[in-house]
Parts: structure tokens; sequence; C-alpha cells
């Protein structure tokens, strides 16, 4: 399998609802990022399911270079 698309260089911020499970683009290339649309058909790369455990903010990444997926953990810093 390739390497995902950058699909941005900084996190993207996104209010979650405890208990809502969100889709996160793991491929890099949907067009609602940080979420998947899709896109990924054909590519290897599968969106991956993250239930928040809390009502909050979350940073999601956007780069796809994350150690923590689906949550920045600044590897866009280093790219």
């Amino acid at each position: 399998m390739s390497e995902p698309t950058v699909a941005g260089n900084q996190p993207v911020p996104v209010e979650v609802e405890e208990g809502k499970v969100y889709w996160w683009c793991s491929c890099g290339q949907s067009r609602r990022q940080p979420f998947c649309d899709g896109s990924h058909k054909g590519t290897g790369f599968t969106p991956q399911g993250w239930e928040a455990p809390r009502t909050g903010k979350v940073f999601f990444c956007a780069c796809k270079r994350t150690g923590k997926s689906p949550i920045c953990d600044g590897s866009h810093n280093r790219l």
C-alpha cells in the first residue's frame, strides 16, 4: 500500500458529541476532510471509526501521518 495523500498541513478542529462514531479519512482523498466520503475505494485504504469519549473540541489529523490516528499528534510539523 502506498502512503496516504496529505490532505492538509494543520489539524482539523471538530466539535464532537460523546458516544458518536466519526469515520476519519485515512487515505487523504476525501473532499469532506477529515471525514470519509468513499474516495478510498480501490486504494487499499479504509476509513477509521472513532467514538468520542466526551463532548468537546477534538483536533483530527489532516496530514495522515499521526501516530495517534485519527487524532493529531503534531506530525504535520515534520513534513
